[in-house]
């Protein structure tokens, strides 16, 4: 059943986990730490991590994070109805009741929020553990797989820091040093039609991905090819709770 907001109960709010899911997305949790510890060890013990090239593959792996968390978002918040099967419940009405009612994110559990990430996050580091470490190519790979995965399965938690008006202060340093999504850096995303800044791990790729226009031009490539015009369920929430119509010029031309 719905969680309602307590600030505003005719506001909408995301739902409560099932048994099931509960159960699914403490597992997953569960199991996307113990393989993350443990592929950490196999890197320490078949890694020489004085080589040069070990922080730009985790810088790597972090971008990659942070612009895979932007491809994700975008495609939650762009496409889609909230009754399709399985992604509408769990994937789509999260982010468009966030939208509308952005402090329900904050009334999301730990487990709640990071299940279906740490899920990803597993897909991916069994994916890893066939990566031959000792050649060439695959320590960088390892290493940059190891920070992708470490830091994107926190992206749901780094999300609700950034909403949250005083994070625990190691989290507020790193927001500040830039090195975590920010409450400042977020804001422009909450600027209706919420079509900038999608990018919720570090925030790093927000702005070279506006600056080229990367969503918008991938928005009018699908809009062209298949007629669906992106947000329209986004508008149909807005309706629905009576949040005023935006001009029909659209911000971006």
């Amino acid at each position: 059943m719905p969680v309602r907001s307590t600030s505003d109960p005719r506001l909408p709010a995301h739902y409560e986990l099932t048994r099931s899911q509960f159960v699914f997305s403490s597992l997953s949790l569960a199991s996307a730490f113990l393989l993350l510890g443990v592929f950490g060890l196999r890197i320490a013990m078949r890694v020489d991590l004085r080589q040069w090239w070990v922080p730009l593959a985790v810088v790597s792996g972090i971008v990659v994070a942070d612009f895979a968390s932007g491809l994700i978002h975008w495609g939650a918040d762009t496409w889609g109805r909230d009754d399709l099967p399985v992604i509408g419940r769990r994937l789509l009405v999260p982010f468009r009741v966030h939208h509308i009612n952005p402090e329900d994110l904050l009334r999301r559990s730990f487990i709640d929020a990071n299940g279906d990430p740490a899920f990803l996050s597993v897909s991916v580091l069994l994916g890893l553990f066939a990566v031959p470490i000792e050649t060439v190519w695959g320590g960088p790979v390892a290493v940059c797989g190891f920070a992708l995965c470490g830091i994107g399965m926190m992206t749901n938690q780094i999300h609700q820091w950034a909403h949250m008006p005083s994070p625990p202060w190691p989290i507020r340093t790193l927001q500040d040093c830039g090195l975590l999504l920010g409450r400042a850096e977020h804001a422009a995303h909450h600027e209706r039609p919420y079509d900038v800044h999608y990018c919720i791990t570090t925030g790093w790729c927000n702005r070279p991905a506006e600056a080229i226009g990367f969503f918008r031009r991938l928005e009018a490539a699908i809009t062209h090819l298949t007629g669906v015009r992106p947000r329209h369920d986004d508008r149909r929430y807005e309706e629905r709770y009576g949040v005023p119509a935006l001009p029909a010029q659209p911000r971006h031309g």
